[in-house]
């Protein structure tokens, strides 16, 4: 292995800075787009986004990506340069898998989050700990100086790597960098009051007859079961499980928009939203820490006949909520000042519509039920023609 240690070391620091950085523009994106979708969101339990957008993806404001990129930046600068010397090679190697000890132990920490507490899987992550975990295994191999004989090394090893220009340059570089990196790294900043969320319009796609009815026998084909809600006299009763820190509830939330304003004036048809927010206090999980706080303040701002302004203004803060800024936010967006002191009571009720999901064997959020029938999120046309086809079906019955 240690002929191959250098191009190998080079190829997993450069696989591990690649997903850091791809990992940032993740970040990025959800900071500065709340439509944004991200593309490794393969499933619910594959998601880079709810991993992304967890407690344990930052430090102090600054995303655990950056760290990441900075490391892989120094392991393939050290690769590069400096065990392009026979002689110093087995020493540089001895650095790195140091370094990779660092690395090694973060990962342990980072990748026991995501499986065991967050319950979701981030390809751009695990692709970092493969890269962490193969340069800990090739630089061990490959360090044949003591380790305790490095730190007498460290100044005299420095200087034969900054002594050529190219090592030089490339070092520089990645100082800079770095630091470019962790100060000018955009925060996210809450959104101001009154902003709204850029709702898309009406698709112009329209089903043909004979999808209809391939897509009406799919639905008839399919159990129902009985959701125990109000449904204030409508005919169709279209019920929504949602999580305001869910990225899949925000993109359906500003897609079904456009449905919910169709129906809006149809005493037939009623939409319900109850709340699943997946977080330990509410009794579901614990991927979202402010999720219970989330749907509280929408309960809240409801009695003050803003509701709907409270949910815009969650979900554009959704990469950046925090149980203060949920506690900002009702303050702001509804006027309530008694936040902590009404909490407890309307915590009861979120739990009583967790409990209906819980009872219910809700997989995710978003789950839709439609007149008993589950659905997940899917294209707005189709969503659309499943009330509609409700709606005829309960037309023709008796």
């Amino acid at each position: 292995m240690k002929t191959y240690a250098r191009p190998l070391l080079m190829i997993l620091a450069a696989v591990g800075l690649a997903a850091s950085i791809a990992s940032l523009y993740v970040h990025y994106r959800l900071y500065n787009d709340p439509a944004y979708v991200s593309f490794c969101d393969v499933s619910e339990t594959v998601s880079c986004e709810a991993v992304l957008q967890s407690d344990y993806a930052s430090v102090g404001g600054i995303p655990v990506a950056a760290f990441g990129a900075i490391w892989s930046g120094l392991v393939l600068l050290l690769a590069w340069q400096g065990m392009a010397s026979a002689a110093h090679a087995p020493a540089v190697a001895g650095y790195i898998f140091l370094l990779s000890t660092a690395g090694l132990a973060a990962v342990l920490y980072l990748g026991y989050a995501s499986f065991f507490v967050i319950q979701r899987l981030c390809l751009l992550c695990i692709t970092t700990y493969v890269s962490v975990v193969g340069s800990f295994i090739v630089s061990g191999a490959a360090a044949s100086t003591p380790l305790g004989a490095l730190p007498a090394r460290i100044g005299r090893d420095g200087r034969t790597l900054l002594a050529s220009s190219t090592g030089t340059t490339v070092a520089a570089a990645w100082v800079v960098a770095s630091i470019a990196l962790l100060v000018f790294f955009p925060r996210a900043e809450p959104v101001a009051v009154g902003a709204t969320l850029n709702i898309p319009a009406a698709p112009t796609e329209t089903l043909t007859d004979v999808e209809m009815a391939q897509f009406g026998q799919f639905l008839d084909a399919q159990p129902r079961v009985d959701v125990p809600v109000d449904a204030g006299g409508a005919r169709v009763v279209v019920v929504k499980f949602n999580d305001y820190q869910c990225p899949a509830c925000r993109a359906t939330y500003m897609e079904y928009k456009w449905i919910q304003d169709k129906y809006r004036d149809n005493p037939d048809v009623r939409f319900i939203s109850l709340d699943f927010p997946l977080e330990a206090e509410c009794g579901v999980g614990s991927i979202h820490p402010s999720a219970c706080e989330a749907a509280v303040a929408v309960r809240l701002a409801r009695t003050r006949d803003l509701a709907e302004e409270m949910e815009q203004w969650l979900f554009l803060n959704q990469a950046q909520l925090t149980p203060d800024l949920v506690r900002q936010g009702v303050r702001e967006v509804a006027g309530i000042t008694d936040f902590d002191e009404q909490y407890p009571r309307i915590l009861e009720d979120v739990r009583a519509d967790a409990k209906i999901g819980i009872d219910l064997a809700v997989p995710s959020t978003p789950t839709f039920f439609i007149n008993g029938i589950q659905l997940s999120s899917m294209r707005p046309i189709y969503f659309d023609a499943a009330i509609q086809h409700e709606l005829n079906r309960v037309s023709a019955t008796p």
